[in-house]
């Protein structure tokens, strides 16, 4: 009983340092959310140098804070979008640096590195709500 206990107590110390890091790395001041169609989205050398280019700009932003680059679930709802090829969530600690990010360096060598993969993009950007 006590193994017992004492696992129970290692799992939700671990659990609760888990969500403490992941709320840490998460700025909510300034969202910007990247749907991106690849023109090719079934050809795995698109998708490698697609992958290999948004790798060298998540290591070189100086910038964007969170840096989460994902792919679609296949939709079990009809409500669900699921025709993009890849997500990339980034955020920024305000408004500001991310009007900095538009133009710093890691963000235009991504851009002329990879824009001739892409068919469409729709970004969605968001400015978290005010704490109380």
């Amino acid at each position: 009983m006590k193994k017992i206990i004492l696992i129970a107590m290692m799992l939700s110390v671990s659990f609760s340092c888990r969500e403490e890091k992941a709320a840490s790395e998460f700025d909510p001041a300034f969202v910007h959310s990247v749907y991106i169609w690849l023109k090719n989205p079934n050809s795995a050398e698109d998708r490698a140098a697609f992958e290999a280019s948004m790798d060298r700009f998540m290591e070189r932003s100086l910038y964007a804070k969170t840096k989460f680059l994902g792919t679609p679930p296949k939709a079990t709802r009809e409500i669900v979008d699921d025709t993009y090829t890849y997500n990339l969530i980034v955020t920024f600690a305000s408004a500001e640096e991310q009007d900095l990010y538009q133009t710093e360096k890691a963000h235009l060598d991504f851009i002329e590195e990879s824009n001739h993969l892409w068919d469409k993009i729709v970004i969605y950007d968001a400015l978290g709500l005010p704490s109380e």
